[in-house]
């Protein structure tokens, strides 16, 4: 299954990922293609659900840079914990290109998750690498960031928006993209051989 970054309003992106039972091989090579797609397109962050996939992981790397694998990181069933201190800080999207936006996130989290060798750890994240893990998770929850966006914030994106879901609907139009019962159907199938 070849993987590609969906867009906005693709229902996937408002899917609750379920948490997964194992880890394998298979697994292995869907994450190592998500770094390659992350990298491809500047991204620092990227949920299962952003290239249709079910499965409540995410993979991140604060510097952005294929050569830092050092810095590379995979959340698998990824809980956040506590938090403090508020910052607000510009984020963007790479399921929503070139659509920006202020928000608010806690400055400091911990998070709980397991790491491709199937290893439950924890730790504590602050300053961007808080954001792109509080960001990711939304993801997983079938939130955006847009939806954190105040309401001027929206108003002035609104135009940007309704482009995205006019090229969807246009794209539903010519058959170019499933119906969104074909897409549940889809996804419940992946959990179930996941389950």
């Amino acid at each position: 299954m070849k993987l590609e970054v969906i867009h906005y309003p693709h229902p996937t992106l408002r899917h609750v990922s379920k948490p997964l039972k194992k880890v394998d091989r298979e697994l292995r090579e869907l994450i190592a293609e998500m770094f390659e797609l992350m990298y491809k397109h500047e991204g620092v962050g990227l949920a299962a659900n952003q290239v249709d996939l079910p499965y409540r992981l995410f993979i991140a790397n604060p510097t952005g840079d294929p050569k830092e694998t050092n810095s590379e990181h995979v959340f698998i069933n990824p809980v956040l914990r506590g938090g403090k201190g508020q910052e607000e800080g510009e984020e963007g999207c790479l399921s929503i290109p070139d659509v920006k936006g202020n928000v608010v996130r806690k400055e400091r989290i911990t998070v709980e998750a397991y790491n491709l060798a199937g290893e439950q750890f924890n730790g504590e994240l602050d300053g961007l690498f808080a954001r792109i893990a509080q960001h990711e998770v939304d993801h997983l929850d079938g939130v955006l960031f847009i939806d954190r966006l105040s309401p001027a914030q929206k108003v002035d994106i609104s135009g940007e928006i309704e482009e995205f879901e006019i090229d969807f609907q246009s794209k539903r139009d010519h058959g170019e993209m499933p119906s969104d019962e074909h897409i549940a159907a889809r996804l419940a199938e992946l959990e179930r051989l996941r389950a």
